[in-house]
């Protein structure tokens, strides 16, 4: 490092905090952005690029009704004269102003490429011509008659509108996009015609809600159409507070290909959404294997949207599929609304729905005063040429006479007919044809229409009354022009309730339903065949391993494991190993701690209910909602005394409970003896001297006992025949009835 370099001797040094110097440049900065590059005017609803290219375009004469011009002629004049920034941000704005996917009511009319929906830009603008639209016009409506102020631009050479007269409700009408210093803008388009609606509702009540306003504006109006699906009560407070979002999802309707096939097409997408990413996305999805009820997506557009979805398989609910692509992409995407702009051009402000009409509306009335006083002013300078011209009618020869022989003309005829000098040059100026007799009639007529109009302009001018029934005349207007029934002015967003899906589980709704067989060994080996397989006699096992239950479930099934320490656990049909090897140990799929072992399987049934007993006698019913686990670890049910182990896990339908000892005793007593709970040791169901439960089950007396001998026949006792084993929770109970296995369990 060489020494520090010492500033230069000689003429004033002023020392600076670089705090301050940081702040107040930074605080210049951060202003500049706010007001002159990123947030709209409340007003004209227009950022200065756009006012700038607008009313370069008013200069070059492109109407509506005119022909178009390069758009790089465009850029130029706006550049060179208005906007001393980079030709490519203008144009991009101008390009924007033209595109109908964008703009809600487009300010430029293209012609040549200016981009499409799919995200593709526009071409060099030496390509593309454009010119204004109708509400382009109406936005730059009387702006030659001194509506607005002007200001000098920044190179003082020429002078530009501060704000447009704005007949149109450009702000809410075509939205506003906006990042500035430490706050942005985000304003989804609306309805031109609601908005006049709400309006004038606001010019009859000039205090009415946000809130009152929504039965005029219900919410926003997307150049893409789509529906939007959120709570009116979630709009309303967007609305009040000016902040919020909306729910925006695609347009979809289910197409018939006969034979009970069908596909889905999507005819609108969100807005601000470019087609082909939204596409890709739900191509990327389908490689990872993400989307299993889709089979493949097209793009079939042409001029309109056309975006084919083709489902896995017939039988695929198209709701669960569509429903399942707004989770996971664009098609249902969240529109920001957050009302910031420059409040009276000045000052940054979150506006509500209603505020933001009022600015207008006042904006408005400004626009119609100062337009009526230009208009008078015109007027009292033409009525005083007109009565100049009117006094020289009744001398005409003497008039010509002064003209011909005085040096001075003016001078003379203003002081023999008592003229201003206005009015002395005006009859300088006219054309001697004009002096014939019926040109006086027409002087007089047109004196006279002035002075009726003057008198009119003085009335509105005098009462606020009249000057909003102008405004209000003003703004119904607009609304016929764009009305519901034009192309340009029908809603093209609905509003609609999203199914209720709360009750639709998407993981189960992602795999297709199929019949299915579990297989469970001894070693606690599971798979799962394809179907409902009757005969299980050709099943291979591992080593000495053999079948313990085998039974019928769905892939869309859960499946309930229990182990011996009181813990159930949980495992997903889908994802069981397929039946052609000997399966996977469960062991692998759970977290079974070592030295326990698994006792029971079945498929979940919701609203079903099963006895649990420990080897000690202890139990109890619990729900079976209650022992599904969404973890490896399972959830602990039965809480046992060391050394016992839960030794019976069992479906509790019936009324009756029947338990068996080791000690190869039998007691039946009412199931209704046994508590239900969600966990816990349970309550004593048998008493021993020594040893434990071998085993129980629970069943309807009415239909009788039955159990199963070693040689697989069913016995089955009578009710009337089990009066001896009869009695209550906690007895010790009798030697079984003749034929019970010696097990001493009910095997099945």
């Amino acid at each position: 490092m060489g020494k520090p370099v010492n500033p230069p001797s000689g003429g004033e040094i002023e020392n600076i905090n670089l705090k301050d110097a940081l702040e107040e440049r930074y605080l210049a900065y951060a202003l500049s952005t706010i007001m002159h590059r990123a947030l709209p005017d409340a007003r004209d609803g227009l950022k200065p690029v756009h006012r700038r290219i607008l009313h370069a375009m008013r200069l070059l004469k492109l109407d509506p009704k005119s022909a178009p011009k390069k758009c790089a002629r465009i850029v130029g004049d706006v550049m060179g004269q208005y906007h001393p920034h980079g030709d490519q941000s203008i144009y991009d704005a101008l390009v924007r102003m033209a595109q109908d996917f964008a703009q809600r009511y487009p300010l430029a009319d293209g012609q040549g490429n200016f981009g499409n929906i799919d995200g593709d830009g526009a071409a060099a603008m030496r390509y593309t011509e454009a010119k204004l639209t109708e509400v382009a016009r109406l936005l730059l409506e009387g702006i030659d008659e001194d509506a607005v102020d002007f200001r000098e631009t920044y190179d003082q050479a020429n002078e530009e509108p501060v704000v447009l007269p704005a007949a149109f409700p450009n702000l809410l009408a075509n939205g506003s996009q906006g990042i500035a210093v430490g706050m942005a803008t985000s304003i989804p388009p609306h309805n031109a015609a609601e908005l006049c609606d709400a309006a004038l509702h606001l010019i009859s009540k000039p205090n009415a809600t946000s809130e009152q306003l929504m039965q005029f504006v219900p919410g926003p109006d997307l150049p893409t159409g789509g529906i939007i699906v959120d709570t009116l009560a979630s709009m309303a407070e967007t609305y009040s507070t000016g902040r919020g979002s909306f729910r925006v999802r695609a347009r979809w309707h289910k197409e018939d290909l006969g034979r009970g096939n069908w596909q889905i097409v999507v005819t609108e997408i969100p807005y601000a959404v470019p087609k082909s990413r939204l596409i890709e996305k739900i191509a990327e999805l389908l490689q990872e294997k993400k989307l299993p009820l889709l089979a493949d997506v097209r793009d079939e557009s042409a001029e309109d949207i056309r975006v084919v979805l083709e489902p896995r398989a017939k039988t695929v609910d198209p709701i669960i599929l569509m429903e399942s692509l707004f989770k996971l992409t664009e098609l249902e995407s969240r529109i920001p609304m957050n009302v910031n702009v420059l409040a009276g051009g000045k000052v940054p402000k979150v506006l509500s729905l209603a505020e933001c009409l009022r600015e207008w509306l006042d904006h408005r009335r400004e626009v119609l005063i100062r337009r009526s006083k230009f208009r008078l002013a015109a007027i009292d300078r033409r009525l005083e040429i007109l009565g100049g011209l009117l006094i020289v009618y009744l001398d005409l020869d003497r008039v010509i006479k002064i003209i011909r022989e005085e040096d001075e003309p003016k001078a003379e005829l203003m002081r023999v007919f008592k003229l201003t000098e206005v009015q002395a040059n005006a009859i300088l100026d006219t054309r001697l044809r004009s002096l014939r007799k019926l040109e006086e009639m027409e002087l007089k007529r047109e004196q006279k229409n002035l002075q009726d109009e003057k008198a009119k302009i003085e009335e509105l001018l005098g009462s606020e009354k009249i000057q909003w029934k102008a405004v209000a005349t003003d703004i119904k207007e607009v609304r016929k022009t764009f009305g519901p029934d034009t192309t340009l002015g029908k809603r093209r967003t609905t509003f609609a309730e999203a199914p209720d899906t709360s009750d639709i589980d998407f993981a189960e709704a992602m795999i297709e339903r199929e019949p299915i067989t579990v297989i469970v060994s001894e070693k606690g080996w599971v798979r799962a065949m394809k179907g409902h397989q009757e005969d299980l006699s050709s099943l291979q096992f591992r080593g000495d391993d053999k079948l313990k239950t085998a039974f019928f479930a769905e892939t869309t099934s859960k499946i309930i494991v229990a182990a011996n320490n009181g813990r159930f656990f949980t495992l997903d049909a889908s994802k069981l190993p397929g039946g052609r090897g000997f399966g996977d140990p469960i062991r692998l799929m759970v977290d079974l701690e070592e030295g326990a072992d698994f006792i029971a399987a079945f498929p979940y049934k919701a609203g079903s209910k099963l006895l649990v007993v420990s080897s000690d006698g202890r139990g109890f019913i619990v729900p079976t909602d209650e022992v599904t686990a969404n973890t490896r670890k399972g959830k602990q049910i039965l809480n046992l005394d060391a050394p016992a182990n839960m030794v019976v896990c069992t479906d509790a339908k019936g009324d009756h409970v029947a338990v068996i000892g080791e000690n190869r005793k039998l007691l039946i007593f009412p199931a209704k003896q046994v508590p239900e709970m969600t966990r816990g040791k349970g309550v004593r169901l048998q008493r021993y001297k020594d040893g434990g439960v071998s085993d129980a089950k629970v069943f309807t007396l009415k239909e009788g006992l039955t159990w199963k001998d070693t040689s697989g026949r069913t016995w089955t006792v009578a009710k009337e025949d089990l009066r001896d084993w009869m009695g209550d929770r906690t007895e010790a109970g009798r030697l079984p009835p003749k034929g019970f296995p010696k097990s001493n369990k009910f095997g099945e």
